[in-house]
């Protein structure tokens, strides 16, 4: 039988360098990984993604950064085969890489509705793509989208509606990569207490959200804390691989479907 096990695993997280996808590499190496790979977007987080490799190391894993703008097929391919050269073949692969953008649809440009598809749907796509070339056999997927996909809500169609078809390609990928004992799943966090969330967002919003959910008052933010998230990702790339094709919302009860 396959080891659902982080123990001993080589894992590559895009959006690595900080917030979620920082406090994630840490994590995955404190429960035994032997290897992750960290992606950073651009010079102005390589500092983050040099601080968590120095973590993941001090954890007793292997550890590298690797710059890339995923917004194009090639740049995918070509991390997946850097990390895979420095650090081995992937046994999981996680992708937090998200742009918000709240406003209302008559006001969307071309240009922010194109940078909105690449960021969140083109990258996620060619992730999903890349990762179930690259992965080991038994090997897990997970991507990072909204908690606004189950909501009933105006101003972020061009967000929600471009994390939307990870969905799909999460239903789509299980079925082709299932074969191989890859899973593949997809979590919707709420509003997460992260530089992600605010500068979307004004103050008479924030206070809402920081009231929305169910179990707002037990957090420490009112907001979805990313340390509430990284287990349920843990899970899913672990113990939890019978749970594939599926899009979970974990938001302590701010949107259901």
């Amino acid at each position: 039988m396959a080891d659902h096990s982080i123990k001993g695993k080589t894992i590559i997280i895009a959006g690595g360098a900080k917030n979620l996808g920082g406090l994630l590499a840490r994590d995955l190496a404190a429960h035994g990984a032997r290897a992750v790979a960290v992606h950073y977007n651009s010079a102005a987080t390589r500092a983050d993604a040099e601080a968590t490799v120095a973590a993941v190391k001090a954890a007793g894993a292997e550890a590298a950064a690797f710059q890339a703008d995923l917004t194009t097929a090639g740049a995918v391919e070509k991390l997946f085969a850097d990390a895979t050269a420095a650090l081995g073949r992937p046994d999981i692969a996680i992708n937090t890489v998200g742009k918000v953008l709240k406003k209302p649809m008559a006001e969307i440009s071309e240009a922010e509705y194109d940078e909105m598809a690449a960021v969140n749907s083109k990258s996620a796509f060619f992730f999903i793509k890349e990762a179930g070339k690259a992965l080991n056999d038994d090997g897990k997927i997970c991507t990072l989208v909204t908690s606004l996909l189950g909501a009933f809500t105006p101003f972020y169609a061009a967000y929600a509606g471009m994390k939307a078809p990870v969905e799909h390609f999460t239903r789509a990928a299980s079925k082709e990569f299932g074969e191989r004992g890859i899973s593949v799943t997809a979590i919707g966090p709420g509003p997460m207490d992260t530089p992600f969330f605010y500068p979307a967002e004004g103050a008479d919003a924030v206070a809402y959200h920081k009231t929305a959910a169910a179990l707002s008052k037990f957090s420490k933010t009112g907001l979805t804390d990313i340390e509430d998230i990284v287990p349920f990702i843990r899970f899913l790339v672990s113990d939890g691989w019978w749970m594939t094709g599926q899009t979970i919302l974990v938001n302590g009860g701010y949107t259901t479907k």
